[in-house]
């Protein structure tokens, strides 16, 4: 899905100001990662460690884990393609509508793939393999943490792949390491990039039991996280406390936005988190993102292409309040249209 994915700021040459497509906050420092990863030019002229084993060891320290059980990825769309090649062939299950890697990916290494509605349906249909997000993405909402429990634990015949990229972005419960130390049927995908704000480093991982890890290393490229990520993961992880997600702020302001765009006469789905659905009631969603780029310098998700999505689907995360209030001014602009 190489031209599927959102935040293509890349096509607008500058004209985008704010940025709504990406579902991660604008306005975090990065001046110390800078400064540090300028003292660092030895990264730029040595190879770096062919597997990233010292960022697998760090994240186990902080998260008191054994190493064998982290596998550290370019992002984690690398370990979802890496688990689909693990799984090549099998009958996979997707509950959508969500990001569309996971059905792209498992089709890559030739998986028969279905979609569901629900975390219930996926416990109960054919498949080897059920893969979610949470929160999901693009919907924004948390699946109940004891109820996917629940189902995981009465499904030892199946293996979920739960992606939390966004799980600091949750006011909900999601689930937690802990909860999977003695269930060997679930991998957990993490992203160092969206809790601290870096996409460009491609930094991701997944945790799960150590024997999968390890068929995951034997599938893994040499030097697939390059040495600028390695080096800028090791100082986040050390400096872990200068980056806090205010999830409740942005939660309240996605709320604000929601209550907003339902009173212009758009439809705005729930959610638990910073981002969230949302529809027209006419048009296609394209033909606005296209739009708010050239009136207004905003930059909106088209998500048509998400899997039981229409043309007229689109995906916003909150900003700052004035941001925002940016966002509600255009759009209230192109009602009137």
């Amino acid at each position: 899905m190489i031209e599927g994915h959102g935040d293509d700021l890349f096509r607008f040459e500058g004209k985008v100001k704010i940025n709504f497509s990406t579902n991660i906050p604008q306005t975090v420092n990065h001046d110390g990662l800078v400064e540090h990863l300028h003292c660092c030019g030895a990264v730029f002229s040595n190879y770096p460690e062919p597997e990233p084993r010292s960022v697998e060891r760090h994240l186990a320290s902080v998260y008191g884990l054994v190493p064998e059980r982290v596998i550290v990825t370019n992002g984690a769309t690398e370990a979802i393609y890496l688990l689909a090649h693990l799984f090549e062939g099998r009958k996979s299950a997707v509950v959508a509508p969500t990001f569309r890697e996971y059905q792209d990916a498992a089709r890559v290494f030739s998986h028969k793939v279905s979609f569901v509605g629900s975390v219930a349906e996926a416990g109960a249909c054919e498949a080897d393999v059920v893969w979610l997000c949470n929160p999901n993405n693009p919907t924004g909402r948390v699946f109940e943490r004891s109820e996917l429990l629940e189902v995981i634990d009465g499904c030892k015949d199946k293996f979920f792949i739960i992606d939390q990229a966004y799980a600091l972005y949750s006011v909900k419960p999601v689930v937690a390491l802990e909860d999977i130390d003695e269930r060997e049927n679930v991998v957990l995908l993490n992203s160092l990039t969206k809790q601290f704000v870096v996409p460009g480093l491609r930094i991701g991982y997944a945790v799960g039991h150590a024997a999968l890890m390890e068929s995951l290393r034997n599938l893994r490229m040499p030097w697939s996280v390059n040495s600028l990520a390695i080096e800028a993961a090791h100082y986040l992880l050390d400096h872990r406390e200068k980056y806090h997600i205010d999830c409740r702020s942005l939660h309240e302001e996605a709320k604000r936005l929601r209550e907003a765009l339902k009173e212009m006469g758009l439809t705005a789905e729930p959610t638990d988190c910073n981002f969230m659905l949302a529809s027209l009631p006419a048009g296609r969603a394209c033909d606005l993102k296209e739009w708010l780029v050239e009136k207004h310098g905003i930059l909106i998700r088209d998500a048509s292409n998400f899997e039981g999505l229409g043309e007229g689907h689109f995906r916003i995360a909150a900003q700052s309040p004035e941001e925002n209030d940016s966002l509600i001014n255009a759009l209230k602009e192109w009602m009137l249209l």
